[in-house]
């Protein structure tokens, strides 16, 4: 498998984890079917879609592979009643996983593109933030929630920073372009999930 096979496997599996992190938060304010669909594709397709604009891409991924777009359209609508009945809890456990799995994936496909494109590795590193953390944002500003990636002291974008470093070392040191995106990855999600798990806090404001 080429570079570019590799990179839309890692695109198709973020979307589609991010797709169940925004059915969840849709699912959490009580939002009906439309409304967790369109919540479900700004959280796949936000980031990325930053990301096309800020290198230049066109068409748009999603544009690209409306495959994308057909996937998140059935999964709200297959997963959508075992909310509803309560087959599935729309609980901060539940969200953290997928939320974790499609910000490390996003944050490996931005470096991945932005290097593809010729970028320098700084500006890679920081287009694999933008595509992993963007989502989330715009998922919680359409349900009414401050970003949780900007104001709950956990390190998230963070963690999408170091596994895109990590990426780039890789990278350096030899390893091939797919290796170093899974392992960065891989990394980047870790991380998140480590940093949820100890309960680990970025400096903030204090205590009034």
């Amino acid at each position: 498998m080429t570079l570019a096979d590799w990179l839309t496997l890692i695109e198709i599996a973020a979307t589609v984890a991010f797709a169940v992190s925004g059915l969840i938060v849709a699912a959490r304010e009580r939002l009906d079917v439309v409304g967790a669909a369109v919540v479900a594709i700004a959280a796949s397709f936000g980031g990325g879609t930053v990301r096309d604009v800020l290198l230049g891409r066109r068409p748009f991924f999603w544009v690209e592979h409306q495959e994308y777009l057909w996937a998140v359209l059935i999964l709200a609508a297959i997963s959508w009643p075992l909310f509803v009945r309560g087959r599935i809890a729309p609980s901060e456990r539940v969200l953290v996983v997928p939320d974790a799995l499609g910000m490390g994936l996003f944050s490996a496909s931005g470096v991945g593109l932005a290097l593809d494109a010729g970028m320098p590795p700084l500006v890679a590193v920081l287009m694999g933030v933008v595509t992993a953390v963007f989502g989330g944002v715009v998922r919680d500003v359409l349900c009414n929630r401050l970003p949780a990636a900007l104001h709950d002291h956990q390190p998230y974008a963070l963690c999408a920073f170091a596994g895109g470093w990590f990426t780039i070392g890789c990278v350096t040191l030899g390893v091939t372009s797919t290796t170093a995106l899974l392992v960065g990855a891989a990394l980047a999600s870790a991380l998140r999930l480590l940093a949820w798990w100890r309960g680990w806090r970025l400096p903030g404001w204090p205590a009034t």
